[in-house]
């Protein structure tokens, strides 16, 4: 790393396994509490628990790394010779894990550009992934920061619920909550606009929500190349198979994945929950 810029982000990358290390990006977990204890985004607590306890109607909340948690990152990258850091996390309307990536800045001892990706997910892992491959071959510290944030705002997320009861509960609906109280028949579409997550359509059925999600991705991603990711929780089958029929109507997709989502963002948005993040290269 040494003279290098170094990558900083947190969990709700949802980087692919191996990536992060491929790449040296540090991760800092975001926490997610439940029943009252508190566990590490990744490595504390799985997906699948952060869903049955949501079934269960369980208390579920997160909470955002700690300063000091970000300034340990900063510094070792320091002693490891890095020349700054780009340190790039989720949108500050959802969480406070931002604000705990600027106190850290103001103490660490390299320069620190910590950025709202205004995003989550692959909509800010892909611009993660940028970011690393511009500090691999020699981007300064503005080149880097550039190249990530131009990525990010460039990129959307699309997804689906099956109720909006989960981010009602935690606060994060925003302009949604327009939605809370129609027929329980109305499946909503959603994304994220200017960093908040906002609605996009009412669909009549789960199938027929399914099938507009397809074709709202295809028509973002257009002809571009493009890198293309779908999330899910607790419904994997329905997301593979979402991600087969994109990858035949995409004619430029580079690069497609499929991953559950963490327990962070799973915490607010329930178990059925299917998105797509449109990166375009």
């Amino acid at each position: 790393m040494s003279g290098l810029v170094a990558i900083v982000t947190d969990s709700t990358a949802y980087l692919p396994a191996g990536r992060a290390a491929q790449w040296g990006i540090a991760v800092v977990p975001v926490q997610v509490v439940i029943g009252g204890t508190s566990y590490d985004e990744g490595s504390g607590v799985s997906s699948d628990v952060v869903a049955d306890a949501l079934r269960q109607w369980r208390p579920v909340t997160t909470s955002r790394p700690t300063p000091q948690a970000f300034l340990d990152i900063y510094n070792r990258a320091a002693d490891l010779g890095a020349s700054g850091v780009v340190s790039v996390h989720l949108s500050a309307d959802m969480s406070g894990t931002l604000g705990s990536a600027q106190l850290a800045a103001r103490e660490a001892r390299i320069p620190v550009v910590a950025i709202d990706s205004r995003t989550l997910g692959m909509a800010m892992g892909y611009a993660v992934l940028a970011g690393a491959e511009a500090a691999a071959e020699g981007g300064s510290l503005v080149e880097v920061a550039a190249v990530v944030t131009h990525r990010c705002q460039t990129s959307s997320a699309f997804f689906y619920v099956d109720t909006l009861e989960y981010l009602r509960r935690g606060g994060r609906i925003g302009a949604a909550a327009a939605l809370v109280g129609s027929a329980l028949s109305v499946k909503p579409l959603l994304h994220l606009l200017d960093g908040r997550i906002a609605p996009l359509e009412k669909v009549r059925t789960t199938s027929k929500a399914l099938a507009r999600l397809e074709d709202i991705a295809a028509e973002a991603a257009g002809s571009r190349t493009v890198d293309l990711a779908v999330h899910h929780l607790a419904s994997v089958a329905r997301a593979e198979l979402l991600a087969e029929r994109l990858a035949a109507r995409v004619p430029g997709v580079r690069e497609l994945q499929v991953s559950e989502v963490g327990a962070v963002v799973g915490a607010h948005v329930g178990p059925g929950m299917i998105a797509v993040a449109v990166s375009p290269v």
